[in-house]
């Protein structure tokens, strides 16, 4: 049955495949715990409020019996950090310069559970980051690779650019070994980080990593941080791009995955003057979409205030009193850099 399980996702575009208990990473509650009572998890409250579901698959669910992890990849085929040195232009995540994937990766998942459903007769739930479970050290319990020193996983065969996908199923299926930790001594993903977010080896605080702040964070962005976001606009992907593992990088399968042109590197002007209704029709069905425009736009305008460019000047002097106070604030200090 899991031979065939794993046949199955990989037909559908899969390219990472294990499994493990819901119990097999007792520490988890602890680790999460932690984090949040250090306030590493900032503004995401949701983290607190779903500790015990997010600590452990079987308070989530306690009929579970297995937990399927799968990997779908999503590389690039350019160098993400290029862009970084084109100050007029925006920096936007890898992940999210085209379609949203939490719909192609649950579409997936629910093709695959289904068929397990109708092989095994089991029940099944599928999980894709919209619900409390934690994807990773779950998927490194399930072989599928570890987390590295950034706290993304790793993979000896995939790199680092993959998604993540889960089900949970009351079917009994045969473990994976756990993946190995394989990082070495090599610490490129810390170093390259823009706002030293990383404490230590193995630990993220959120409130200083600039996909927190340019997705989670609502309202303005501490000063202090302004000025190491750079053009990056939404998300951050330097700690991925710099680790040797993705030399092992797989091609995305998934055409929906690739870049749109138009979301390379838009020029920050354009961007800067989208209004809410513009915003909405530029990124339908676009992971960006659910920030929303206020906080697209502050993004847009700490950029403006990084590049260096008097030319832009104008642009954020126009938002000096837009009726969102972390735009205008934004666009304040963008006018004061300029």
């Amino acid at each position: 049955m899991k031979a065939s399980l794993r046949a199955k996702a990989f037909d559908e575009g899969f390219a990472g495949f294990g499994v493990c208990r819901p119990d097999a990473v007792p520490e988890l509650s602890e680790r999460l715990s932690r984090f949040v009572a250090e306030g590493r998890h900032g503004q995401m409250g949701w983290m607190a409020e779903r500790m015990a579901w997010r600590g452990d698959p079987l308070a989530l669910w306690p009929e579970v019996r297995s937990v399927v992890m799968l990997a779908e990849p999503y590389t690039p085929d350019h160098d993400p950090l290029e862009v970084l040195e084109q100050r007029d232009r925006a920096a936007i995540s890898v992940y999210a310069q085209n379609r949203d994937y939490h719909d192609l990766v649950k579409k997936r998942l629910k093709r695959v559970g289904r068929w397990l459903v109708d092989q095994a007769g089991c029940e099944i739930k599928v999980f894709v980051d919209t619900a409390p479970v934690m994807e990773k050290p779950l998927a490194a319990a399930a072989g599928l690779g570890w987390q590295g020193k950034h706290t993304n996983l790793l993979s000896r065969d995939l790199g680092n650019w993959f998604f993540l996908g889960a089900i949970f199923t009351t079917a009994e299926l045969e473990p994976d070994a756990a993946g190995e930790e394989r990082c070495g001594r090599c610490t490129a993903c810390l170093d390259i980080c823009p706002t030293d977010a990383f404490p230590a080896p193995f630990q993220l605080d959120a409130r200083r990593c600039i996909s927190y702040l340019t997705i989670e964070h609502k309202g303005s962005v501490p000063e202090e941080l302004r000025a190491k976001m750079g053009n990056r606009i939404y998300g951050c992907d330097d700690c991925l791009a710099v680790c040797p593992w993705n030399k092992f990088a797989v091609e995305a399968r998934e055409v929906r995955y690739a870049a749109r042109e138009d979301l390379l590197a838009p020029p920050l002007r354009e961007l800067a003057v989208l209004d809410d209704a513009k915003f909405r029709a530029m990124f339908s069905g676009s992971p960006i979409k659910r920030i929303g425009r206020d906080r697209f736009v502050r993004n847009v305008l700490y950029a403006i205030g990084n590049s260096g460019d008097g030319s832009l000047r104008d642009v954020a002097a126009g938002l000096v009193e837009d009726a969102a106070p972390e735009v205008a604030d934004a666009a304040r200090w963008a006018v004061a850099r300029l």
